[in-house]
């Protein structure tokens, strides 16, 4: 039973911080090498990533066949996939060696590079993504780390560029394309530096039949399985303080920008999340009047969350 309590608290803390941490960086892991240039049908390796081997078994066909890339960059990404970022820093190097060209292998091994340590960009992940896009310059994961590290050089502008670069250059449905959305919108915010107008463009040129589908039900870029696992450790009421704390600087900053809709339907949501629907109903009314010409977006939102409308 106590098991169940700490898997069900474990499981609330990551559905708030999905909705309220911001975004350190987007996962590309799970592209497989995807480019903006191939088709948005998966390759044979990519459909069998979807149901994972088990390490043991794709250990086993690197020493079958110790020349195939491929197994390989299977092995790497199960050990990423397990977290043993060090390990699978190890194979996309060799991965690396047997296809120097491939700039994905080069964009993989950056991104284990930042995992496997605390530094958010290690000189040697850096030194990989410029590999990567020097072989192929849309490579997409290595474009979205090199700007990474512009932000974290303060240039958050120049960041933000890139990354408007890089989503005109992703086909619509991309796997990034809505945390990439998310990325550039929070970064803006946080450095008031206003992107509404260009997101907006992009938006209707790649989904003009579609502008106002909710957003509420989007996936949003969570908190790290080193994260989680921090939190998890904590005590109950410190688990307890740390989501209510995160709500509240939430609307902490929706006091001083109430016209952020979107900060708005996180809120509704973490409330829905933290089982306070009278809160998420307030939330929603102060929206409301905060920003009446976006009535109907909000109550969209709300109703796909569930949130009390009276």
């Amino acid at each position: 039973m106590e098991s169940a309590k700490h898997s069900s608290r474990t499981g609330l803390i990551a559905l708030v911080a999905a909705a309220l941490v911001l975004v350190g960086t987007i996962s590309f892991v799970r592209l497989r090498g995807a480019s903006p240039e191939k088709s948005a049908t998966p390759s044979p390796e990519i459909a069998a990533a979807d149901q994972p081997p088990t390490l043991e078994s794709v250990q086993e066909r690197t020493r079958a066949e110790p020349m195939n890339v491929e197994a390989w960059l299977a092995l790497a990404q199960a050990q990423f996939d397990a977290s043993d970022y060090k390990a699978a820093v190890a194979t996309y190097e060799h991965g690396t060696q047997l296809a120097p060209q491939r700039a994905e292998i080069w964009s993989a091994l950056g991104e284990a590079r930042t995992r496997a340590t605390g530094d958010p960009m290690p000189p040697d992940a850096l030194m990989a993504f410029r590999k990567a896009v020097a072989i192929n310059p849309k490579e997409p994961r290595a474009r979205y780390f090199l700007a990474v590290a512009r932000d974290l050089a303060k240039d958050h502008q120049g960041a933000i560029n890139d990354w408007l670069a890089l989503l005109r250059d992703t086909p619509p449905g991309a796997p990034w394309e809505n945390d990439l959305r998310r990325t550039i919108e929070q970064v803006g915010q946080v450095n008031h530096i206003n992107v509404s107008p260009q997101l907006a463009a992009m938006r209707q040129a790649a989904h003009p039949v579609l502008p106002d589908a909710p957003i509420a039900g989007a996936a949003i870029p969570g908190p790290s399985p080193d994260q989680m696992r921090a939190a998890a450790s904590l005590p109950a009421d410190q688990q307890n303080a740390m989501i209510q704390g995160m709500v509240g600087k939430l609307e902490a900053k929706l006091r001083a920008d109430p016209a952020n809709v979107e900060g708005w339907i996180m809120l509704m949501r973490s409330r829905m999340t933290l089982g306070e629907p009278a809160k998420a109903g307030a939330a929603l009314k102060a929206a409301i009047a905060a920003n009446p010409g976006a009535k109907a977006q909000l109550l969209a939102e709300a109703g796909t969350l569930g949130v009390p409308a009276g």
